[in-house]
């Protein structure tokens, strides 16, 4: 330990020893989302009269990857003539990112893993935006190398210290490496298998996956109970497989389905030249960075700030009442047709007519902490990785803005940690994630954070944080497989829907190609 870190974690320790110091204030503020102006759908009551009209071809419900995409689609083709409304100050959904002097970092969605060749959407985009550089003599695609994940990827902190990769194998009895190797056996034969009916059995977009009976029954149970079937009941493992399931789902493996939990680990068929199937691509500002590539050609037509209030069908002509939350402003927008690429539970609100769902649908909320250090404390063990996990730790972790800097010795950095609430009903997580203040906060990720940083607050020099209510969609049992996803992909013209909750996964890969396939269809039903 150089001089100066050791007289920092000196000076820190009377207050640590003695504990009746008022903790340091720390910078920073709860900065998002937008629950404020979208609660007004539900407060019930008479919604604002339209104070002026006007007119386009295509109206996008949504700047989430969805929409951009459904965009991107349109700019390219003969209806490039629409409007693009989002309630959030600017587009991306939860893909959106930030910056200040020190780096760009992620407010949500942080890498796609490597696409296979059944995204075929993702991977023409892929290519003209330049993350695709070619393709080797065996037809392998050949990635932008300052996209690819640097090495180290991900860290453990385990035993007392941080260890290369995010399985916890270091101390494992022979029965627990037995439970591990089976566990890995059996994921390996799912990543090749295939159903009756000649479909993989699971891949990406989750609806080109086979619908083999004996396939779609794994989603009627927990990943839990399944696992505990196999016999899988060792706690590094279980920990894992939960860690997983948290991290891509916002539930825990008592609350998402087997077949989801499976098409984690099972649905990635990479099959890149440069790169093993394990890389993902990642920017330090996170998908953010593909936002702005989505947006780049018609950031004149998204108007952000704006909620929309309703929308109703006429003949071939929708009109939609939508508020600006900055002036109270209400306009009637009067187009061709509309693709909605609102989550669920908000098009249930405001699409006129929409059919009401058979079930319910569950969304997990989520918490974003963007730490501004003047370095990363140093901790025992492994280098600092892109990922850093804490193994059994209330929290899932951070990752590193800086990991993909090229400065070559990087000291103020930026690490963005994640936080799913999974305890208890989400509705109830709901609730009392509002009632926290900004210092609580601070609190909650200072401790979650403690093992392997416990002075990590003395280099925090500003802290925000993001609050979303309704992060994602949880694939529980039955969703999958169930009436209530079937009746989400029906839906009538000039109403058209692209969202992930459609395909129950929240994946950059689910939106993207929803919203390639909404635009084309609408293309095809104006024409």
């Amino acid at each position: 330990m150089k001089r100066r870190r050791f007289l920092q974690a000196t000076a820190s320790a009377p207050a640590l020893i003695l504990g009746g110091c008022k903790a340091q204030t720390i910078t920073g503020s709860i900065v998002g989302g937008a629950q404020r102006s979208g609660h007004i759908l539900r407060q019930g009551g008479p919604l604002p009269t339209p104070s002026r009209t006007e007119k386009t071809d295509v109206l996008i419900l949504g700047a989430g990857i969805a929409g951009l995409a459904a965009a991107r689609q349109l700019n390219a083709g003969k209806h490039s003539n629409f409007l693009v409304l989002d309630l959030e100050g600017q587009p991306g959904g939860n893909s959106q990112g930030g910056s200040n002097e020190v780096a760009a970092y992620p407010w949500g969605a942080h890498y796609v893993p490597l696409p296979g060749p059944d995204c075929r959407e993702v991977r023409e985009f892929f290519g003209e935006i330049g993350l695709i550089k070619g393709h080797d003599a065996a037809g392998r695609p050949i990635y932008d190398e300052l996209s690819l994940c640097a090495d180290p990827q991900e860290r453990i902190f385990i035993h007392g210290q941080w260890e290369e990769g995010i399985v916890p194998n270091v101390g494992l009895t022979d029965a627990e490496l037995a439970q591990f190797q089976s566990f890995n056996a059996e994921m390996d034969h799912w990543r090749t298998a295939k159903g009756s009916d000649g479909l993989p059995a699971f891949t990406l977009p989750a609806d080109r996956s086979s619908r083999d009976p004996d396939l779609l029954a794994l989603d009627l149970q927990t990943m839990g109970d399944w696992m505990t079937t196999k016999g899988w009941t060792c706690e590094p493992l279980r920990w894992l497989v939960d860690y997983s399931c948290r991290d891509d789902f916002g539930g825990t493996v008592d609350q998402v389905s087997a077949w989801a939990g499976i098409h984690y680990f099972a649905s990635r068929h990479s099959d890149t030249a440069n790169a093993d199937r394990e890389t993902m691509l990642t920017w330090p500002e996170g998908n953010a960075w593909l936002v702005k590539k989505l947006a780049e050609h018609t950031t004149d037509r998204i108007r952000t700030h704006t909620l929309v209030l309703r929308t109703t069908t006429e003949g071939r002509q929708v009109h939609v009442d939508a508020l600006d939350v900055r002036t109270g402003e209400t306009t009637r927008i009067t187009a061709k047709a509309v693709v909605c690429a609102l989550p669920r539970f908000i098009a249930q609100r405001v699409i006129g007519g929409l059919q009401h769902l058979p079930g319910p649908l569950t969304y997990s909320p989520w918490i974003v902490a963007n730490l501004t250090l003047d370095e990363l404390p140093p901790s025992p063990g492994a280098l600092p990785a892109w990922d850093s996990v804490v193994y059994r730790g209330p929290s899932l972790g951070y990752v590193n803005s800086s990991h993909q800097s090229l400065h070559p010795v990087p000291r103020r950095t930026v690490i963005t940690q994640y936080d799913t609430l999974c305890d208890a009903p989400p509705a109830k997580s709901r609730e009392w994630m509002l009632t926290q203040t900004h210092e609580q906060w601070c609190e909650r990720v200072f401790r979650s954070l403690a093992a392997p940083h416990p002075n990590l607050r003395q280099h925090t020099q500003r802290l925000d944080i993001w609050l979303w209510g309704h992060g994602m969609i949880r694939p529980e049992p039955g969703f999958i497989t169930g009436t209530t996803r079937a009746a989400m992909q029906n839906y009538q013209p000039p109403v058209f829907f692209a969202h992930s909750d459609m395909s129950g996964l929240s994946l950059f890969e689910e939106a993207y190609t929803r919203g390639v396939h909404a635009a084309s269809d609408l293309t095809q039903w104006l024409t």
